[in-house]
């Protein structure tokens, strides 16, 4: 059964799309914990980041790693924060998020609430900040 994930890949659900190729989609999570927290997300269906194959695995972290880079230019931090939980959608994914301190980074806190037209203006403020191969 395909996952939310895969529906959002698919164009089945709408999503704030910050980048993709053709493995990886990112697109902002729509309960962040700050503004440009985003979602990476392999193409292919499979629940656990570890069963992915080492070349995939490694990819997926380049990819990451551009989009994190983009992350910080849009919305300066002092770093973003990776987290892989995996539990929450049985679809590997890491959460890419900008961070001024540690508690930042806790799934516990309040998320924020933000209109369409706010998701909208985050997720071009990341893509103006990628690289042209990274689109």
């Amino acid at each position: 059964m395909a996952t939310i994930f895969s529906k959002i890949i698919a164009g089945e659900i709408p999503s704030y799309k910050v980048a993709e190729n053709e493995k990886f989609y990112a697109f902002l999570d729509i309960n962040p914990l700050t503004k440009g927290h985003t979602l990476v997300v392999p193409k292919q269906e499979i629940d656990y980041i570890f069963d992915l194959s080492d070349t995939d695995l490694a990819e997926m972290h380049v990819f990451a790693k551009h989009i994190a880079r983009a992350i910080q230019k849009a919305f300066p931090c002092k770093k973003v924060g990776e987290a892989v939980i995996g539990l929450e959608v049985p679809h590997a994914h890491i959460h890419l998020i900008p961070i001024h301190k540690e508690s930042d980074m806790l799934f516990s806190n309040p998320k924020l609430q933000l209109s369409s037209d706010e998701f909208a203006s985050i997720a071009e403020s990341i893509r103006k900040n990628l690289s042209d191969e990274n689109k």
